[in-house]
């Protein structure tokens, strides 16, 4: 039976932002009904002990997503949210202190990256407002990303419209250094106890419309992670945000034979082999960072 580090499962294609990272998706908006959520909770169950609320969409719209930790918290998952943080006052207390909830990782590249955006300062406020109770009152870790690095503000940081953002934090835990010093692109630096931040390049959704590429490399799609789509589609990782490797539906089958599925072992084989077999996999960027 295959098991899996990071499953994802998208609780809303809604989202409240438009950033230009981010290709708005074309499927219907959608929110996952709580039966829907138990009966795939249910059926996960063997394969995780991770559950990621997050594929496209921002998970702190759903109204009810005090009572989607309840329940996975009753099943024994571990929760991981990833957010825009805009949200964070509104659902705070939604979220804060439910003993499922493992990590925030708060996408702060979303600021700039959303047209239309005001109030840096304020918006990162009521962000570590958020940071400064959960870290006093529960074992939750905190992930700051940046991920909209080019190749050109890698050497010259102290340029790039980070830096207010990077300021008000340095501020907040009062560092000694500037964050730019003990950088390492990918990799998370530990400002504080359950406090980290992560810079990387920006992230490029993979697409049919792009070029293919020879096919050639590893992923760890359908080896450590799968996805689960907000109308029950499943798809090989987090990546596949327009659900365009189906490799079935939850509601007409068990999840434990789609993933045991031809189409899904024909992907898993052709990794194991170091060859993308669906066409999407080799007009995706992101195999190339495993070789």
């Amino acid at each position: 039976m295959k098991k899996f580090k990071k499953f994802y499962i998208e609780i809303t294609s809604v989202c409240n932002l438009a950033c230009t990272f981010c290709p708005q998706t074309k499927r219907q908006s959608n929110f996952i009904k709580i039966d829907d959520f138990t009966k795939i909770l249910d059926e996960i169950k063997p394969h995780t002990d991770y559950i990621y609320y997050h594929v496209k969409g921002e998970p702190l719209l759903h109204p009810k997503i005090d009572q989607l930790l309840d329940l996975s918290h009753e099943r024994g998952f571990k929760v991981n949210i990833t957010t825009n943080g805009t949200l964070i006052d509104k659902a705070k207390h939604k979220i804060l202190m439910k003993p499922a909830l493992r990590q925030v990782n708060f996408s702060l590249h979303s600021f700039d990256g959303h047209e239309g955006s005001k109030d840096k300062a304020g918006y990162l406020a009521s962000i570590l407002t958020f940071v400064r109770e959960a870290v006093a009152n529960s074992n939750v870790i905190i992930s700051f990303r940046l991920w909209n690095l080019t190749k050109d503000n890698e050497t010259n940081l102290e340029k790039n419209k980070n830096r207010q953002l990077l300021e008000i934090i340095e501020n907040e835990f009062n560092l000694d250094y500037k964050i730019e010093e003990k950088f390492v692109r990918g990799s998370g630096l530990k400002i504080a106890n359950n406090v980290y931040l992560n810079q990387d390049h920006e992230f490029e959704w993979p697409d049919l419309k792009a070029e293919e590429d020879e096919g050639k490399g590893f992923c760890h799609a359908l080896r450590n992670q799968a996805a689960i789509l907000v109308d029950g589609t499943v798809v090989p990782c987090c990546l596949d945000g327009e659900g365009v490797i189906n490799l079935g539906n939850v509601h007409q089958s068990r999840f434990s034979d789609i993933v045991e599925s031809e189409r899904a072992n024909n992907l898993f084989d052709g990794f194991s082999r170091r060859e993308a077999v669906e066409e999407l996999c080799r007009k995706c960027g992101y195999r190339k960072r495993f070789g």
